[in-house]
């Protein structure tokens, strides 16, 4: 059995989603720790209330790489094989990333290589695009940059708004940030280029 750890900052509906089809057997895989920067997360009360295992390592005040390096060492503690991270609202370091290669996922509310950042759904409304979506990709040392495992295209209706449309997007980053972590679970994928490619199991 797998273990995936989960870095979020904030109420965390994508740790709630995965953990739901963690329960229910559709992920093939344990969620053995949640660790938050902050300590009002709605996300690791959510973890507490479904037995989890939930640390909270503050990030504020502490440099960059001792914070990672306190967070490395928890997820290595859990035997964490897939790091998710669910709304954490801080860019890894380098030396971060090199320890888990190509077993950090992140999921990011619009089409990559468009609108990286924050506020990005709100970025693509005010920009006037028809369509829109979730990317969920593997981390590299840059800002919403590493291959992409899935995406989901999300159209730009005449009535929406910022915030209709973002949540749009979220219901579709539910169900596109299983589908990654079963991608990369199952090792039936290659990296040719930037392109994640399916390969038969």
């Amino acid at each position: 059995m797998k273990n995936l750890g989960i870095l979020l900052s904030g109420r965390g509906s994508n740790f709630e989603a995965i953990a739901d089809n963690v329960a229910a057997g559709k992920i093939p895989a344990q969620i053995s720790v949640v660790i938050s920067n902050r300590a009002d997360a709605g996300g690791i009360e959510s973890a507490k209330r479904r037995g989890l295992n939930a640390l909270v390592i503050p990030s504020k005040g502490v440099p960059r790489e001792e914070h990672d390096r306190r967070v490395v060492k928890a997820l290595q503690d859990h035997g964490v094989d897939l790091i998710c991270l669910a709304g954490y609202m801080r860019l890894l370091s380098p030396w971060f990333v090199q320890q888990f290669p190509r077993r950090i996922l992140n999921i990011h509310p619009s089409l990559l290589p468009a609108f990286p950042g924050l506020e990005a759904s709100k970025q693509a409304f005010d920009y006037g695009v028809k369509v829109s979506g979730c990317t969920v990709h593997f981390v590299d040392e840059h800002l919403d940059h590493g291959d992409i495992i899935v995406q989901k295209v999300v159209p730009v209706l005449d009535n929406d708004d910022d915030h209709t449309l973002a949540a749009r997007i979220l219901e579709q980053e539910h169900i596109a940030y299983s589908e990654a972590v079963r991608i990369v679970l199952s090792d039936s994928f290659k990296v040719v280029g930037r392109r994640v490619v399916a390969t038969a199991q």
